[in-house]
Parts: C-alpha cells; sequence; structure tokens
C-alpha cells in the first residue's frame, strides 16, 4: 500500500530528513569542479549526514552498496559507485543523496555540469529538472498516477529526448523504498489515486540516446547502452490539494 503520513509531527520529522538531503545537495554544487574525485563527493557528504547524526540511506543497501551517495557520470544513470575517478571539464554527474533522520527517509538527486559543458550537455540537464516539474504540478490529491507519469513522459519527448522506462521513482517515507513504483511513462487516469499524505520520490530519467541500459559488472552502475549521456532530477514529494510539497527543498 501506498505510504501515507498524516501526523504533523511526522511530516516535520520527514521534512528534517529532506531539509538535511538539500543541505547535500548544495554543498555538492560547490564543490563539484574538475580534479574532484567522486569518492571526495561521497566523504563530504557522509560527513555532513554523521554530523547531523543521520545515516545515509544508500550505504549497506542490497547487503552489498559500499558509499554513502550515487554519483553517476556522463553515460552513467543510476547508481554509480564513487571511487577514485577524477571529474574533468566538460563531463556531467548525477549524485543522488539520500539521509534517515529521525525515523523518516529523504531523497533527491541532481545532475550537475563539471565546468563547463556544451549546450546539448546543458539542454538535457535543463529538460531533465523540466520532466520533473511537469509531473509534480500533476501530482495533487484525486489526481492519477499515470497523470503523473504521463506528464514527464509528455515533457522529455516533446525536448526529443528518450525516457528510460527500467528505472523510476518510489513511496518513500520510514522505507527508503515504498509503493508505490512511480513510473517516469504511462497513461493519463491511470494507475493509484492520489491523496493528502502521500510521501514518493519522483524521479525522471532521460536520455539524448536510445532508453537502452544496461549493468556493469560491479552489480550497481546502470549504464545508457548507446554510450550517450543520460540526466536525472529527483526529490521528495508529499501530496496536497494544491501543488505537492517538496520536502527535500532548500529552506
Amino acid at each position: 500500500m501506498p505510504i501515507v503520513i498524516k501526523s504533523p509531527a511526522d511530516i516535520e520529522r520527514m521534512r528534517a530528513a529532506g531539509l538535511l538531503v538539500a543541505q547535500v545537495h548544495v554543498r555538492m554544487s560547490e564543490i563539484i569542479k574538475p580534479g574532484v574525485t567522486t569518492a571526495e563527493l561521497d566523504r563530504v557528504a557522509a560527513e555532513m549526514l554523521a554530523k547531523a547524526g543521520a545515516e545515509a540511506s544508500f550505504l549497506g543497501v542490497g547487503g552489498t552498496y559500499p558509499a554513502s551517495i550515487c554519483a553517476s557520470v556522463d553515460e552513467e544513470l543510476v547508481h554509480g559507485i564513487p571511487g577514485p575517478r577524477v571529474l574533468k571539464e566538460g563531463q556531467i554527474i548525477s549524485v543522488d543523496v539520500g539521509a534517515y533522520l529521525n525515523g523518516f527517509h529523504g531523497d533527491a538527486a541532481v545532475t550537475y555540469p563539471v565546468g563547463k559543458v556544451s549546450r546539448e550537455l546543458q539542454d538535457l540537464i535543463a529538460a531533465a529538472e523540466r520532466c520533473f516539474w511537469a509531473g509534480a504540478t500533476a501530482a495533487r490529491a484525486g489526481a492519477r498516477l499515470g497523470d503523473v507519469s504521463a506528464a514527464v513522459q509528455h515533457e522529455a519527448e516533446s525536448g526529443g529526448y528518450s525516457v528510460i522506462r527500467e528505472y523510476g521513482g518510489h513511496g518513500i517515507g520510514r522505507k527508503m523504498h515504498e509503493e508505490p513504483s512511480v513510473l517516469n511513462w504511462g497513461d493519463p487516469g491511470t494507475g493509484t489515486r492520489l491523496q493528502n499524505g502521500m510521501t514518493f520520490a519522483l524521479e525522471p530519467m532521460i536520455a539524448l540516446g536510445s532508453a537502452e541500459t544496461r549493468q556493469l559488472a560491479d552489480g550497481w552502475t546502470v549504464v545508457m547502452a548507446d554510450g550517450r549521456p543520460a540526466a536525472h532530477y529527483e526529490h521528495t514529494l508529499l501530496i496536497n490539494d494544491d501543488e505537492p510539497i517538496i520536502l527535500t527543498a532548500p529552506a
């Protein structure tokens, strides 16, 4: 069943987790630059989470994920494992951050430019964010989950981008991954009816080329099969009568 949070105190706790995720992203935006390693990004995020008394939601997921964040570069779509890789001018990197604090999770991802990037990559990053807001605009009490998915798909495909179908968003609350699955493609008027207090992570993933993906031998990193870049943009939402509350937005 979809997670529904009705207690104002629990909403505040979940907002605190989301705000911490937002603060980590602010710091990521400040330190992502050519010459930085993805391991350095992970270290900074881990230190911030620990200092706030939180746990990294991703660390140990599946019994094997070895890092606090996911750091996916260029053609890497999601679940990139931080390590010694040095970021280079002109690349893009998707950083996914999850925090578990006071019994609740927050989850958000942003694709960042590394230094100066091409106009094509700037447009890709901007399109991923537009896809998120198209879906978020459709996410309100009384709508169907398919309305959200269809809005994301329309925004992406109208811009000439591919929508990745194997991966998407998810319910979130006391557990990192709850029902329902939140697809980035679908038909309006279908799926779960949204209600006040529902919380889920909406995370459009789009690509310049084909939507086909493959997983690397590390068992985690998902890459675009054609080697072309992809972008990812995510926030945790609380459904409302009007526009949803973005729990992972900065204060």
